[in-house]
């Protein structure tokens, strides 16, 4: 369920209200809720491609098999990625994927998202992951990878748990090695189906661990799926030398492959006569929450606000701030109000760039400019601790 509060100064924040989602501090930074027309270019990059992308896959990803839409049975409006079986450009079949390359990343926090996954037997493969934002420079698996769900593994075809078998692992290293990387992670088989309805999947990131859970939401007190230490040394080869920098994200359904063990269309019996040879994975909602540490780090537009849409007028800084907020522009504000997450007036001032903010504890926030002529623009801030 999507909650919508609107504050006094025309922009909106969309807030949850599970607890896992505001427990530990944690606050919502950016979030996409696919409710738009069409998929928020803003935020995601649309994969084309036929690559097999390193794992022997067998679809071509197009522009045409990622869509907004509505999902049949609960109505809820969602990032929708196709899986078919169609020849394309000498594939057999093909898909859709989005990652956050270059618009959003970031760096410890908080993130879930909301899926509904396709039947996937056999030979569909559904993942949300994250990848280092270096991957341009660095390449794989240097970069380092988080897993937060897949589906669809040989393990699950040969036990005859499709719709139960899904894996969460991580992986890292200076290279390929001929596949002896470091890793390590997990496989899950759930008591029932995880195919029939929206479920949570979650990562816990902080400068100690990486943690991913399942169906958080409704067991704030879960034990983590997955977890591993990143606290170690910072030396090529241990895990905290790659999970300590900014990840994007990604959503893919892929057909096939290596992590599947199909590699012949005609073995990909999920895609046939009884689905239209088509299968769809819907994403209600993929959130971000961070809780203001100095550690943290996020670079994107926040929360679909109308305001990272237009050249401000303002500049703030620092941010992240500590006991001072200063704002420069042609003019001075007339108005500057501090609001917390939850829409509260927090500080107000007028006629004044200079905004003693001592008294707020650490956390996002967000401050409304108005200026001389009655514009507004807003910007969001992060007060971290004090070293």
């Amino acid at each position: 369920m999507k909650l919508l509060r609107f504050f006094s100064f025309g922009v909106f924040l969309i807030f949850s209200c599970q607890i896992n989602s505001q427990s530990n501090d944690y606050h919502l930074v950016w979030q996409d809720t696919f409710d738009g027309n069409e998929l928020n270019l803003n935020n995601w990059v649309i994969e084309v491609n036929g690559s097999g992308n390193g794992n022997n896959e067998l679809e071509y990803y197009r522009k045409e098999n990622v869509s907004i839409g509505t999902e049949p049975v609960s109505g809820e409006k969602c990032l929708i990625l196709t899986a078919k079986k169609e020849n394309y450009l000498g594939k057999t079949c093909t898909s859709g994927r989005i990652n956050s390359l270059g618009k959003i990343s970031f760096k410890h926090g908080k993130i879930e998202a909301r899926i509904k996954l396709p039947h996937t037997a056999n030979g569909l493969w559904p993942a949300f992951w994250l990848m280092g934002a270096d991957y341009p420079s660095v390449g794989w698996p240097k970069c380092g990878e988080i897993d937060i769900l897949e589906m669809g593994n040989s393990n699950g075809i040969k036990r005859g748990t499709q719709d139960k078998y899904f894996s969460s692992w991580f992986h890292w290293g200076e290279s390929w090695n001929g596949g002896s990387y470091p890793n390590w992670g997990k496989d899950f088989t759930n008591s029932t189906s995880i195919q029939e309805d929206f479920h949570l999947f979650t990562l816990i990131w902080d400068e100690h661990s990486l943690k991913t859970y399942f169906d958080l939401d409704k067991d704030p007190n879960k034990q983590p799926i997955v977890e591993m230490a990143i606290d170690g040394e910072d030396v090529a080869g241990n895990a905290a030398h790659y999970f300590h920098k900014p990840f994007f994200v990604i959503f893919n359904l892929a057909i096939g492959g290596n992590f599947t063990g199909i590699w012949d269309i005609n073995n990909v019996t999920a895609l046939n006569q009884s689905n239209n040879y088509q299968a769809n994975m819907y994403v209600d909602y993929v959130k971000i929450y961070q809780k203001g540490d100095a550690s943290e780090d996020f670079s994107g537009s926040t929360m679909g606000m109308e305001s990272v849409q237009k050249k401000n007028k303002f500049t703030v800084s620092p941010n992240p701030f500590i006991d001072q907020i200063n704002i420069s522009g042609e003019t001075i504000p007339r108005h500057i109000t501090i609001f917390s997450i939850t829409g509260n007036s927090l500080i107000h001032i007028e006629n004044s760039d200079i905004i003693d903010t001592s008294r707020l504890s650490n956390g996002v926030y967000f401050l409304s400019i108005t200026d001389m002529n009655g514009d507004i623009e807003t910007h969001k801030l992060i007060k971290k601790y004090r070293n």
